[in-house]
């Protein structure tokens, strides 16, 4: 039942963060009726976090403490990845900044590996940093083997384009973008950021 979850949850990230949230939201209720380890529940509350459901994350989050209360990859991977994502979706990036920081030198150990980077980097583009920003999006590029498969890798190429953007430098911005479409050449056209991302390149045109 654990490994059900665990794949019905990974194809829910891909949802999450390509903007199906609906969907994605009760696709992470279903996975979670099946299984209750500490992995599968980590991933759910980043999931509902990023999908805006504070309160549905916060409720799983506090249970794992009760459960887990020594366990690293909870302390310095989940908790900080959604109590910044929260705080992301409530227009705080500055306070999602500061919930990264006890997982600053564990970015790439626990689950989740690339969160908190693109995390980060979210919040310095709604500080409007984007050197700041495009720099934690590079670090996916920098870890391929770590990053694998995760939505994230994909996305980071979008995310730098909107940095580069931000800067005011079109050359690198349009590199960036064209990047991120030809990764997307055979992707589903009515994939929301898909169509953010071309909407985007087509205004730098």
């Amino acid at each position: 039942m654990g490994s059900a979850a665990t794949y019905l949850l990974d194809s829910t990230s891909y949802e999450v963060e390509f903007g199906n949230v609906v969907k994605a939201s009760g696709d992470v209720g279903s996975a979670l009726a099946i299984a209750s380890d500490l992995g599968n529940r980590s991933h759910g509350a980043l999931l509902l976090a990023r999908t805006g459901d504070a309160s549905g994350a916060q409720k799983i989050t506090a249970d794992l403490e009760r459960k887990w209360p020594s366990s690293m990859p909870l302390l310095l991977g989940t908790l900080p990845c959604v109590q910044s994502s929260i705080q992301l979706k409530r227009g705080n990036p500055a306070k999602a900044v500061e919930f990264l920081q006890p997982a600053a030198p564990y970015e790439f150990a626990f689950f989740g590996s690339g969160y908190v980077p693109y995390l980060r980097g979210e919040a310095y583009l709604a500080l409007h940093k984007p050197a700041e920003a495009a720099a934690e999006f590079k670090k996916l590029f920098d870890h391929p083997g770590l990053v694998l498969n995760n939505p994230l890798g994909a996305l980071a190429h979008l995310q730098l384009a909107r940095a580069y953007a931000l800067q005011d430098d079109s050359a690198k911005a349009r590199t960036a973008y064209q990047d991120f479409l030809t990764l997307w050449k055979d992707a589903d056209p009515d994939i929301p950021i898909l169509k953010q991302a071309k909407a985007e390149y087509a205004r730098l045109q």
